[in-house]
């Protein structure tokens, strides 16, 4: 199967600091694929390359076969990428329904600046947006005050405006971090129903999610790739389980 993403011998230097060292990955479509590993294991520096947030010191991204190792973040997400971040990116002081509104509204180029003019005109895009408040399950919640939600009801809500663009690769980071336990099983079954339309990169420290819900597993430490499998060959690497000693939870 051809790799709808892959990173080739990538390295980042900060400085005197090698953070990524001969990283490479390569990620086929319609699966959840995980990258693991301790704190400091440079995950999160490789998923900023490979989704334009960085630029590598040397190696290359491909992205369906295109060479992407230069292309902003903007010109990503026209491709088909797309990205969440740890800390919640939305609007607090808007409603539900007027933030999933907004993500759609930004695609169409015509519309993007003119957000005081109302979308009534513009049926497609409200369809749009009911049809991901369907299915995020947020629908009961669109009129609420963003910045009312529960942690877990927000990162639901980033997922949707994430989505808004259509990808065929999103980049999840820590999606699951500081949420309840309903909230946890409620988002680990939205991730697990993105691969019906999409790739997902996931960043997760909740092992327990993250082997139920992926395809395959990296894991990285100290800037480099330590392993990568399924999740049954994962649980069963001796250098798995010492890059986690203490670290895994």
């Amino acid at each position: 199967m051809t790799a709808v993403l892959e990173a080739r011998n990538v390295c980042k230097q900060f400085g005197d600091f090698r953070a990524l060292s001969d990283m490479s990955i390569a990620i086929e479509p319609n699966t959840v694929h995980a990258v693991i590993g301790p704190n400091g294991a440079g995950k999160t520096t490789f998923f900023n390359i490979l989704s334009g947030v960085l630029r590598p010191t040397s190696g290359d991204v491909v992205f369906q076969g295109r060479t992407v190792t230069g292309l902003p973040v903007y010109d990503r997400v026209h491709l088909g990428m797309a990205r969440s971040f740890q800390v919640t990116n939305i609007f607090q002081s808007f409603s539900v329904h007027e933030n999933v509104r907004l993500a759609v509204q930004a695609l169409k180029r015509e519309e993007s600046r003119t957000f005081w003019r109302g979308p009534q005109r513009h049926s497609d895009m409200l369809d749009r947006v009911d049809e991901l408040l369907r299915w995020t399950g947020l629908v009961d919640q669109q009129h609420t005050r963003a910045g009312d939600l529960s942690h877990g009801a927000q990162r639901t809500l980033e997922i949707a405006m994430t989505v808004a663009s259509r990808p065929s690769l999103i980049f999840l980071d820590e999606p699951l971090a500081g949420m309840s336990i309903d909230d946890i099983h409620r988002s680990k079954e939205l991730i697990r129903s993105l691969k019906e339309s999409m790739t997902v990169v996931l960043i997760e420290h909740n092992m327990s999610v993250v082997m139920d819900i992926s395809d395959r597993i990296t894991v990285m430490a100290q800037g480099a790739r330590i392993a990568e499998g399924s999740p049954a060959e994962i649980r069963s690497q001796e250098s798995v389980r010492s890059a986690y000693l203490g670290s895994h939870g």
